[in-house]
Formats: C-alpha cells, sequence, structure tokens
C-alpha cells in the first residue's frame, strides 16, 4: 500500500459512521471513566470471542459486556446477557487473566446497559457484579 492509500484508507475510517454498538461502547467507556474505572481495554479479541471493555476499579479486574438498544421495545438490554453469553464471558476472562498472570487478582463482571433513541442522548445504567463465574 502506497502512502496515497493509506492516507485515503485513514480519512475514510475518520468519517465512516459507526455503529450503535460501538457508540454504546464508547459511551459506557466515558461513564465508567467518570466514575473512576480504568478502561484498559476496548474490543478485546481472541479466538473465543471479545470481551466489550475490560477496566480496573481499585484493586478489581472488571469485565463489562456492554448491551445497545435504541429502545426498551425488545426487553431490557441487560436481559440479553443470558447464560449462555455468561458462560463465554467466564471462558474469555478466565483466557484474559491468565495470560496476564492475573489468576490471583480479584475480578467481576459488569453490565452496562445503553439505551440510545435517536436524537436523544443516551440512558446508561451499570450494573455492578452483574453475575458471578459461570461453570
Amino acid at each position: 500500500m502506497n502512502l496515497l492509500q493509506s492516507l485515503l484508507f485513514w480519512l475514510k475510517s475518520l468519517v465512516r459512521p459507526r455503529t450503535l454498538g460501538q457508540r454504546g461502547e464508547a459511551a459506557a467507556a466515558r461513564y465508567l471513566r467518570r466514575r473512576g474505572f480504568r478502561i484498559v481495554g476496548r474490543s478485546v479479541r481472541s479466538g473465543l470471542g471479545e470481551l466489550d471493555l475490560v477496566a480496573v476499579d481499585g484493586r478489581t479486574v472488571v469485565f463489562v459486556e456492554v448491551k445497545t438498544r435504541r429502545t426498551g421495545d425488545q426487553g431490557h438490554p441487560a436481559e440479553a446477557v443470558d447464560r449462555a453469553k455468561q458462560r463465554r464471558l467466564t471462558v474469555l476472562a478466565t483466557a484474559y487473566l491468565q495470560r496476564r498472570g492475573l489468576l490471583n487478582h480479584p475480578a467481576r463482571f459488569d453490565v452496562v446497559a445503553v439505551t440510545w433513541p435517536d436524537g436523544r442522548r443516551p440512558q446508561v445504567e451499570h450494573i455492578r457484579n452483574a453475575f458471578e463465574a459461570v461453570d
């Protein structure tokens, strides 16, 4: 890729609209930072899946699942974090902690539910300790 192609690719990425989910994750990260959390990972991917946000709250590693909806018509966004999703997040979190030598550190799972109607500010709800590690 030459310099001109690289520049064009970079410029397109600046104007590419973000998805609702990406906007929700950004809103969740801002919300948590304002409350003293340190965000150490966003969209952390592995062969097993993806962790939306990884944060530190005091000395606790916090794995944050972000669920964003335009309205509550299809139920509360946090309801989408069912038992199967909790199981996948537990596997991802364990692998994350293991890779970084943090298995002895306290960790928890939080959910941030973002409801973002068109043309309005998002409503953010933070559910601390939303679930325990599964299996």
